[in-house]
């Protein structure tokens, strides 16, 4: 029953009066039957996060193969059900309504996909997939079974990048056709290397069938887990999987980007089994509407975009951001900050457009009003989907060697047929979306 309904019907029997006022949410706090009933997968380190942004909501239910990794969020938590195995928790406790995915990136379909089939309500850690196919596929199920959906962009909602899509909307800096992203975030091993040998004892704590979930199975190793995973192509999306949903996202909202018409890509040394230390990715966008072509590039690992004529003597790029290049000027955002027009002395005459986008809630908030009948949020699947698609794709360019012309309706590559074959893989017996 809602706060409403209740309300209503208590004040239809002469009960009104002796309801305790934290019922009703009198107090400041949001009343029980309004709190959304949440499970988390994969809740050790970014998930332990993303559920402590989620403590006023009712968090039900926590599943994670790897127990130590989990041991704060469980302590956290303590009423909580816990549990190890997804698909067990979601047929089996009835209870929940939304589900919160932070595994690794190659278990983000498997259990997001497993939600939006029961009909839950999903917010799943960016990428939002480890393959194109994937995307597709979880973008199609959200949007037929009616769900609300959330990538985990937290950046989306922060100030400073809604200030920047407004003033690029409002043409700041004139008509953009040049953007150069980078990353140089810092890295760690095993980028470029081979598969380990060793066959080291599974942690008693560690459950490492299911942390393979669909992946082939191997031997554990803990240059796998917990923290190195996203260097293997088998688990994660390397550094651009990583940071590039995050810095490509100001591109694709404020000019309004889908999917790109071509993708090229080099990168140092790589292998079959891990992704290069450092990468530069170049992709062609087609003119939308009344905006012309885009030409995005992304570099990651020390190699920076050329340093633009307007920036300062003595002033370094941040270590992570985008260069926007229009026809009236050019504009630096820093990632987690608020935009600046080159030269710096540019800005004495900026004026802040004036906002259309929403300031009034946070981005965990927003996806669980969504949930309740709230808008939708705004980092929502199908908006997420497109941009995780051209991330990977970045992926897909480097490792088939040659640049690939995109075709989005159908899903292919078009000019180099094999190629395809790294738009997903075969998952593992027992697995499936």
């Amino acid at each position: 029953m809602s706060r409403r309904s209740f309300l209503a019907s208590a004040a239809g029997v002469g009960l009104f009066t002796i309801v305790p006022s934290y019922v009703l949410g009198m107090n400041g706090e949001t009343p029980p039957s309004e709190k959304l009933n949440i499970a988390g997968v994969g809740v050790g380190h970014q998930g332990g996060l993303d559920l402590a942004m989620l403590e006023n909501e009712n968090i039900v239910a926590l599943c994670d193969v790897d127990q130590t990794a989990a041991a704060p969020t469980f302590t956290k938590f303590p009423s909580a059900r816990k549990w190890r195995d997804f698909r067990r928790m979601l047929d089996e406790q009835k209870d929940i309504d939304a589900v919160l995915v932070a595994t690794p990136d190659h278990t983000h379909a498997v259990a997001s996909m497993a939600a939006i089939k029961r009909g839950k309500h999903v917010y799943c850690e960016k990428p939002l997939t480890r393959t194109v196919f994937e995307t597709r596929e979880l973008v199609k199920a959200a949007r037929e079974q009616g769900v609300v959906t959330q990538m985990g962009t937290q950046v989306h909602a922060e100030e400073g990048m809604k200030i920047f899509v407004e003033a690029i909307r409002a043409q700041a800096i004139g008509k953009v056709r040049e953007v150069h992203l980078w990353s140089n975030k810092s890295m760690k091993h095993p980028f470029g290397a081979g598969r380990p040998t060793e066959t080291p004892p599974v942690p008693e704590t560690l459950d490492w069938d299911l942390w393979l979930g669909p992946a082939a199975w191997r031997p554990y190793h803990p240059d796998y887990v917990p923290r190195t995973w996203r260097a293997w192509r088998a688990f994660g999306n390397g550094r651009l999987g990583d940071m590039g949903c995050h810095i490509f996202d100001p591109a694709f909202w404020a000019l309004d980007l889908k999917a790109p018409l071509t993708v090229e890509a080099y990168g140092s040394q790589f292998t079959e089994e891990t992704y290069p230390l450092a990468q530069v990715v170049r992709y062609e966008f087609g003119a939308r509407g009344e905006q012309p072509p885009v030409t995005l590039t992304w570099s990651h690992g020390g190699v920076y975009p050329w340093r633009p004529k307007e920036l300062e003597e003595g002033r370094n790029l941040p270590i992570q951001g985008g260069l926007y290049i229009g026809d009236k000027g050019t504009m630096l955002l820093g990632h987690q900050a608020e935009p600046r027009l080159l030269p710096e002395e540019r800005m004495k005459d900026f004026v802040k457009p004036e906002p259309t986008l929403p300031r009034d809630i946070d981005h965990y908030a927003e996806w669980a009003a969504g949930c309740k009948g709230g808008r939708r949020p705004l980092s929502n699947f199908d908006y997420a989907g497109p941009l995780t698609e051209a991330v990977l794709l970045g992926n897909v360019a480097l490792f088939a060697g040659t640049k690939i012309v995109w075709d989005a309706e159908h899903t292919k590559i078009t000019n180099v047929p094999e190629a395809n074959e790294l738009l997903h893989y075969q998952y593992r017996e027992g697995w499936t979306l």
